[in-house]
């Protein structure tokens, strides 16, 4: 398809009795339209789209619509000089592209494009429709050659036939020496209401069709409206607005102006409107006079000059010159289609490279073909070897490759999004690091203050963070060290055996410790579960990105998901086997656990002592002696001292049990805690989830696989064979697109 493009919905419902015949080869006119400079430019466009890529690409044009009975068909015929058929309203009921091409020869061609939603053999055959005329005359005939083809004939077998409308494209191809580089759609007409013969659907149908051509960003709207009908009443004014909001890329055109009486109001309601006074568009309007009924077999050249005299004779000369008849409307357009398509040109390139590198992209997922089991088991090496490597460098935390350098913000990274997820390594370490302070802030069943009465209120936030993965409270019981006694000695009560009294079972200290950390295998869970999530999460974004989504699929649901169900078995038992040893009774050799009970022991001694000074201490004022400074003296009773430390003995030998036993509690906890994360950690986490991930899917693996389950795996379906071949035929489009613009415009693109 070549040029950029002026495209016309809908023909109107004048008839033209008798068309003289017309040879292809018309008048010179049209040259008026571009410049050499122009045309230049223009070229570049009309090559790019010849390579097919308005399917791909939103390429510049101009889209002239508006409703049915405005006059569009006659707008048409006046700018291009083409005598279009409208005896029997041909025109309306599909998509008609006109093609004018520069050429050594005249020539005129007819194809019809299928809708891609039409069955695959459909299609093909209605690919196989061409047709070459020499003549304008012969259209009517093939336009219903063409609409048999289409199944829209009133010949066509019944179960074939198709409603009043079709979305085919009906395509005719001009060329000459003389011909500018456009492209001319005349599409159906937008209709307000179903009438006999047109449904709801038809009147749906024609409404997508003008949808799809106006709505493209690169397209200037030529809204034409009819003066006979009040502008507010028309409903493609709304149309375009909805399409472009503010008027940067819209044109309005008013028809039929002699059909006002003169000095009437409606005459100047479209005065004002032609002067963009009412409905603003930053492009202005413009009015033409078409043929009337009456005038329908005059000539062009008749036709332009009536529409001249009038403006020179009717209320409407008092608009400026540019502004009314077809050769200022031509002149118009060609400056305005000129400055469209040179400021569209580098975006257009730009968006072209975009579209080339996303093709090749989704190509080179796809990867080689995949026809043989020798071919499948060639690609699943290769695969396998490229998800071994990045799988290694991320375990490692070695970010060097091009996989990794993505760039990605704290708050995604602290999300674990596909992009974080790529540095896994990263991902467990943080999850660890978060987990060593959860764990150390929340795993204990009480939170004991040993300093005051009140307990240390528990900061909200670990649990807004993470109290919603639990179905129970997971926030610390709050204790004085009062209330903590008790409890001890609520234990102690049960677990007394023969020992003497003031002493007590070595078992206490082991169920203390069990109700103590009663959360700790609920949050080992939770944490290995996150951390096997992500690593899991891991996997499958690299798979998506590295292999086409059938063979995701199968190697997901065949190899790797089976072996993370292992794996994740395995940590779970391993989890079993710590925590059998967390139920059993304290075993220590840590010296942190006796410096530990030391030292809260020293500490409660040292309290008692500081104390028991107070209680001996006096002070005594100093005289002043005429200084300002206050003057006393403290002396301690230093007998009194000793008899009160040595008197300060708790009779109550449960009370000095419950302490020792508390202190013990205290001491085995700390030390089995930071165990206990380090298990988690390494003997979990490190040895089951996360050691060896790149080996699920090395090329070890897929060596020792069978060709019939290679084959199982990798085989391309018809589905992504038809993939392959549309993403090949899209980067032969986009690469001719390149080179076109490669050696019209330069490297640079100007």
């Amino acid at each position: 398809m070549a040029g950029s493009s002026v495209l016309v919905n809908g023909t109107g419902p004048e008839i033209r009795n008798k068309i003289p015949k017309r040879d292809v080869d018309i008048t010179g006119s049209l040259e008026e339209l571009q410049t050499d400079e122009q045309r230049r430019i223009l070229d570049t466009v009309a090559q790019v789209r010849k390579c097919g890529l308005e399917s791909i690409l939103s390429l510049p044009q101009l889209v002239v619509c508006g409703d049915q009975s405005a006059g569009k068909s006659s707008v048409l015929e006046a700018l291009t000089e083409i005598p279009f058929p409208r005896n029997d309203n041909l025109c309306t009921r599909f998509a008609t592209e006109i093609i004018l091409r520069r050429a050594p020869n005249n020539s005129l061609t007819i194809k019809v494009i299928p809708d891609n939603q039409r069955p695959t053999h459909e299609q093909t055959e209605i690919k196989h429709f061409e047709e070459s005329i020499t003549n304008f005359d012969e259209l009517p005939r093939i336009m219903k050659l063409a609409m048999g083809v289409m199944g829209m004939d009133e010949d066509s077998e019944p179960d074939t036939r198709l409603g009043a409308f079709a979305r085919d494209v009906l395509s005719i191809e001009i060329e000459g020496p003389s011909r500018p580089q456009l492209t001319l759609v005349d599409i159906p007409g937008l209709i307000a209401n179903a009438t006999k013969g047109v449904t709801d659907a038809d009147v749906k149908m024609v409404t997508e069709i003008t949808d799809h051509y106006i709505s493209q960003p690169r397209t200037i709207c030529l809204a034409v409206i009819s003066a006979t009908n009040d502008h507010a009443n028309q409903p493609i004014l709304t149309k375009v607005r909805k399409y472009d909001p503010d008027g940067d890329r819209t044109l309005g055109i008013i028809t039929k102006p002699d059909r006002l009486p003169s000095g009437s109001g409606s005459e100047k309601a479209f005065i004002s409107l032609a002067q963009n006074e009412d409905v603003f568009f930053k492009l202005g309007w413009h009015v033409l006079k078409n043929r009337s009924f009456e005038e329908g077999e005059s000539s062009l050249m008749e036709r332009n000059s009536v529409e001249q005299t009038f403006f020179r004779t009717s209320n409407f000369k008092t608009l400026p010159k540019e502004s009314v008849g077809i050769n200022a409307l031509r002149n118009r357009l060609s400056v305005l289609l000129f400055e469209h398509v040179k400021q569209e040109l580098p975006k257009l390139r730009q968006d072209l490279e975009n579209a080339l590198t996303e093709t090749k992209d989704q190509l080179s997922v796809m990867g080689s073909r995949r026809s043989t089991p020798e071919e499948c088991k060639a690609y699943l090496s290769q695969l396998s070897l490229d998800i071994y490597e990045v799988s290694k460098a991320a375990v490692d935390g070695h970010y060097e490759g091009e996989y990794f350098h993505k760039s990605i913000t704290q708050e995604e990274f602290k999300d674990a999004s596909p992009v974080a997820i790529s540095r896994i390594r990263a991902v467990v370490q943080n999850l660890n690091t978060d987990f060593s302070e959860f764990f150390r802030k929340v795993a204990h069943k009480y939170h004991i203050d040993f300093d005051k009465d009140s307990s240390k209120p528990f900061d909200p936030k670990y649990a807004e963070e993470y109290g919603d993965r639990f179905a129970e409270p997971i926030a610390p019981i709050q204790m004085t060290k009062k209330k903590a006694l008790n409890w001890v000695a609520h234990v102690l009560a049960r677990t007394r055996g023969r020992e003497l009294v003031g002493n007590y079972n070595p078992l206490l200290v082991g169920e203390l410790f069990w109700e103590q950390s009663s959360k700790w295998q609920l949050l080992a869970v939770d944490h290995i579960e996150q951390v096997s999530s992500q690593c899991s999460q891991f996997l499958k974004t690299l798979l998506h990105d590295k292999c086409p989504q059938d063979v995701e699929s199968r190697l997901w649901n065949s190899k790797i998901h089976d072996a993370l169900r292992k794996r994740s078995r395995e940590a779970s038992e391993e989890l079993a086997r710590i925590m059998e040893d967390i139920k059993d009774f304290p075993v220590n050799y840590n010296h942190y656990y006796t410096d530990t009970i030391k030292s809260r022991r020293q500490n409660r001694q040292r309290a008692a002592l500081v104390e028991t000074v107070k209680q001996a201490s006096k002070t005594t004022p100093l005289p002043q002696f005429g200084l300002d400074l206050p003057a006393s003296t403290t002396t301690v009773d230093v007998e009194q001292v000793v008899q009160s430390w040595t008197n300060n003995t708790d009779r109550s030998m449960e009370n000095f049990s419950c302490e020792e036993a508390l202190d013990c509690l205290l001491a085995i906890y700390k030390v089995s805690q930071k165990t206990f994360i380090a298990n988690i950690t390494t003997q979990v986490i490190e040895r089951h989830i996360v050691r060896g991930l790149e080996k699920i899917l090395s090329p070890v693996v897929v060596n020792s696989m069978s060709d019939t389950e290679v084959e199982a795996i990798a085989s391309e379906p018809s589905s992504a064979k038809r993939q392959r071949e549309y993403l090949d035929d899209r980067i032969k489009k986009l690469q001719d697109g390149h080179k076109i613009f490669r050696d019209v415009m330069g490297s640079g693109g100007k």
